[in-house]
């Protein structure tokens, strides 16, 4: 059963965007009667029937709904600075968003060498992952932050920053806790600076290790997104 995505569900009665209703209707040729599966991105899961099969505005009526689908006792906030090659960043945040996680906030830092991103086109691969993975929940993303706004900001769960500057740094998977809310930290391809990290730390940022190997970015996030999913199971 085909999986759509309508981020305001309201009543019996729903309307596909124009896109979906085109995907819907002249890609996979749905018509009047057919049932899908829909999702709002805040945890609601839906089972609906095709009421009349536009192309433009495809009408579905309501016949199941769960509320809170697959709802998890954490959650997984991921900062990240955007990386030179604006599609190993997109990759990384399509990854993460399958295996899961609840916040993204692309991080301006000291040696950022990208320092502009379309939120728009984020997005849509952020939806787009949803979809695939068969999500209820849209991860929220945030406008690009400044390091310094984002260690100062108030936290209620557990902090760490990942950087590969000398010194021994526990290993994420034997810090993280099960059933706790966790703030990332990933830097740029240039790392944090040395500043950074005393700043993070003064902040009660907890360094961490992803491994022995120097892991580029977007494979970093990807990997702190699976071990604390991992940690979770």
């Amino acid at each position: 059963m085909q999986l759509f995505y309508i981020p305001e569900i309201t009543g019996n009665t729903v309307t596909l965007d124009a896109d979906e209703s085109k995907h819907a209707v002249k890609v996979l040729r749905l018509i009047s009667g057919d049932q899908i599966q829909i999702v709002d991105g805040k945890g609601g899961f839906y089972r609906a029937e095709i009421l009349d099969a536009h192309p433009k505005s495809c009408s579905l009526s309501i016949l199941e709904t769960h509320k809170e689908f697959e709802k998890r006792d954490f959650s997984l906030h991921l900062a990240i600075a955007p990386t030179k090659n604006i599609d190993r960043f997109e990759w990384s945040l399509e990854k993460c968003t399958e295996i899961g996680i609840d916040t993204i906030t692309p991080l301006l830092s000291a040696h950022s060498e990208r320092k502009i991103i379309k939120p728009e086109r984020l997005e849509k691969i952020l939806v787009s992952a949803m979809k695939q993975s068969v999500k209820a929940y849209l991860p929220k993303l945030n406008e690009l932050t400044r390091f310094e706004d984002l260690v100062s900001a108030d936290f209620q769960g557990e902090k760490y920053i990942a950087h590969c500057n000398d010194g021994e740094k526990p290993h994420l998977q034997k810090q993280v806790s099960m059933g706790k809310d966790v703030l990332i930290l990933i830097g740029p391809e240039g790392d944090f600076s040395p500043e950074e990290v005393e700043q993070a730390k003064a902040a009660g940022f907890t360094e961490i290790s992803l491994g022995k190997a120097r892991l580029r970015t977007e494979t970093a996030g990807v990997v702190a997104c699976h071990i604390v999913n991992l940690a979770n199971e």
